[in-house]
């Protein structure tokens, strides 16, 4: 999955050996990412969704400007000798991370002030499977 999330934004940029790599990369890349997650006890993300798509999502927006080449698609990377495409893939990612950033920050403070984001206590003991739709999921395990 993170070589897919990490090969979509290039895909119609690089050749396939490019391809490859990045998928390699990006893949050894999120997974130090989740390994470092995983220590964290103040970032909760059990299914480290960020690690795997947003971490792929980077390293395929920035080897796109590495490895894009006018045979392959429109444009040029740095390997063919366009090096301003890494700068312009790199005010990219700052971009989109500063605007994901903050949509998901004003729909957090939106569900925050509305509906809440957490159960309380009491519903996480008996269980989110009773308390959140009514029924158990998993037989009865007393």
């Amino acid at each position: 999955v993170v070589g897919l999330a990490a090969v979509t934004p290039a895909s119609g940029f690089i050749n396939p050996m490019a391809a490859v790599l990045i998928g390699i990369v990006s893949a050894a890349v999120s997974y130090y990412v989740m390994i470092w997650r995983s220590k964290s006890e103040k970032i909760d993300e059990s299914l480290d969704v960020f690690a795997c798509h947003g971490v792929g999502g980077i390293v395929g927006v920035l080897a796109t400007g590495i490895f894009a080449t006018t045979s392959a698609g429109t444009g040029s990377g740095l390997i063919d000798g366009n090096g301003r495409q890494v700068l312009l893939q790199l005010i990219a990612i700052m971009v989109v991370a500063a605007f994901s950033f903050a949509v998901s920050w004003l729909v957090a403070q939106i569900i925050s002030k509305t509906m809440g984001l957490r159960v309380t206590e009491e519903e996480e003991m008996v269980g989110l499977d009773i308390s959140q739709h009514g029924e158990r999921a998993y037989g009865n395990l007393s």
